[in-house]
Parts: structure tokens; sequence; C-alpha cells
């Protein structure tokens, strides 16, 4: 039977990161939250604050903050772990030498490492050497905002173990938020990636002024696109239904506080790639994505007009406003 921890250690100190370290301190755990920069630990330790990426939001006693990652994961049970995607091996070669031998790792993350095309948790057990039932990843609806705020909000716990995902999942589990389960870590990965994607493409035609039936039907024809990814590499369908995959993909759509939204209708209002990257304080993971989403696409034939639509957004090669992925066949009717 799975026992709740009650040593857990957090890398990552931006939205994501310090909100995750809420949940779990709210749900009992004493946490030890990595902030590269030490007056941002100081601040987090002093004030209880994080006035840079949670402003308003009170944070609670039981959570603490170090900028030195030996004393951050020292006698650490759960190690989550809320980097930028594309800097996670590099941040975990310097932290495996002071990861517990036995500690379960666990993804916050929702990336694909460019040049490898690896899932972060595929990157996380390489890297540490761990095998699949000391590693988890944790996906859903989750607006860092919202939940730091104490909004009721549900996420997934996914392993290739069911006792490693509970053991988890107890930790990260209190009264505003629950944590389900299941053994799909495959399908859960992809539908924190895929998502992201449609987000953009969602913010993309809301920046040029177009109305609900549009981003409906990307939405809609986005979760099919999603499906087939996730199924083509092993997922199973019944996840993207999910948490991980409906679930997500209309939090990081519809809302405002969505990264990869924001970045979407800054590009459907005439921003280039390069202002959006320069506007945004934080990383839209879903723009960091699409080329290695779509390389990987190719490799198993799945069809991805909105990931591709999107792409050729970024690059300057399609106008914002002919945006338009679920009308893009010369074939004949097709079936939903």
């Amino acid at each position: 039977m799975p026992v709740r921890p009650t040593r857990v250690a957090v890398l990552g100190a931006g939205s994501w990161g310090t909100t995750f370290s809420k949940v779990l301190a709210d749900g009992g755990a004493s946490v030890m939250l990595w902030a590269r920069r030490p007056e941002l630990a100081h601040e987090i330790n002093t004030g209880h604050r994080n006035s840079d990426y949670l402003p308003g939001i009170n944070l609670p006693a039981a959570l603490r903050a170090d900028s030195r990652l030996g004393a951050v994961l020292e006698g650490a049970e759960l190690v989550f772990v809320a980097v930028p995607s594309q800097t996670l091996r590099a941040n975990l070669t310097a932290a495996a030498s002071s990861i517990p031998s036995d500690a379960i790792v666990v993804s916050l993350m929702k990336g694909i490492e460019q040049g490898t095309l690896k899932r972060m948790s595929e990157v996380i057990g390489e890297e540490l050497g761990i095998g699949g039932a000391q590693i988890a990843v944790a996906s859903g609806p989750n607006l860092a905002l919202e939940i730091a705020k104490q909004w009721p909000t549900a996420a997934v716990i996914a392993s290739d173990d069911l006792v490693t995902a509970q053991t988890v999942a107890l930790a990260a589990t209190n009264k505003y938020f629950r944590s389900f389960v299941n053994t799909d870590v495959i399908g859960t990965e992809i539908g924190g990636v895929l998502k992201n994607i449609v987000a953009v493409a969602i913010g993309i035609v809301d920046g040029v002024g177009y109305g609900e039936n549009t981003k409906a039907s990307i939405l809609t024809r986005g979760l099919a696109e999603m499906t087939d990814f996730a199924v083509a590499y092993g997922g199973r369908p019944e996840t993207l239904s999910g948490l991980a995959g409906l679930g997500d993909l209309i939090a990081t759509s519809e809302s405002s506080l969505s990264r990869n939204n924001t970045a979407g209708r800054l590009l459907g209002q005439g921003y280039s790639f390069g202002d959006v990257v320069a506007t945004m304080k934080q990383t839209a993971e879903g723009l960091a994505s699409i080329a290695p989403v779509l390389e990987l696409a190719a490799a198993r034939g799945v069809s991805m007009p909105i990931a591709l639509q999107v792409a050729q957004v970024l690059d300057g090669t399609l106008d914002p406003r002919d945006i338009a992925p679920h009308l893009t066949t010369d074939d004949l009717p097709q079936g939903e």
C-alpha cells in the first residue's frame, strides 16, 4: 500500500514549481523548493511570497526555499521537477549526485526535448539511470494562479507502477487539489505537450478576431490530432479524453492565464515570433515543442494540420488570418 511521503523537494521556483510546492505543503508535506536566485529563496523564506511569479499569493510556512541543490534534495522521498523542458537535462546533470537513490522523481513539465525528441520522463530515466517504477509525471488542467488561489482543481499522476502513482498522488492531494492516477505515462505526457500547441492555435485565431465557431472547430479537431498522435506512440485513447487530454486542453486553450494561449494571441495580433518571446516573461512550452512534435508525427505518419499551420505562422509563411487547420484537406469528405 502507498504511504504518504513527508519530505519533498521541488526543483524550479517559477509559477508552476512554486504553486505545486504550495499544493504539497498544504497537503501536509515538508517542502524544500530550489530557487536558482538566492534573493528569491530569501523572499520565500522571510516574506512567504514569490512576487515575481505569484504576486499577492501567501505561501505556507511549511514551504522553505534554498538556492543550494544539495540542501534542497537532502533526504527527499519525492523530487518534483519544474524547470523549462529544454533545460531539464542540464539541471538533472547538476542535481544527480544529490538526489537520493531511492527517491521517486516526478516531472511537472510538458515538453519534448529538441534534438533527441524524448519525452521528459525519458530524459529523467536516461540522466538519472532509474527505471519506470521511480518515475512519475503530473498533468491536467493546471493553471498555476488559479491553483495558488486555492480554486478547486483535479490533476492526474501517471507512472508505469501504480503504487508509485498512488504514492505521488497522496502527496499531491489536499482540500482544494485532488490527484487521480493512471499507468499511461506516454498518453499523459503527450496530452500535456500537444494541448499546448492547440492552445497556441486557439490564441492565434482569438488574436485575429475570429469567433467561437472557429475556436470550437480547432479545439475539437485538435483533440482528434492529440489522440491519433498518442495512440501512434503507444498511449491509450481514453487518456486523451481525461484530465491530461481534454481537461488540460480546455483550460489551456480558453484561459488568458495560459502562456501558450497568450503567445498565440500575440502572434494573431501581428507580433513576430521574436517579439512574442521577448514580450513574455515565462516560457510558452508549446512554441518549443512544435518542431519536435512535427518530426515525431512524420516518423509515424500522423497527420497534424494544426501543428503544421502553427509552425507556418511562427516561421512567417502563413498569415495568421489564413489559419484554418480544420479545413486543410483536398480529400473526399472524412469521418470525424
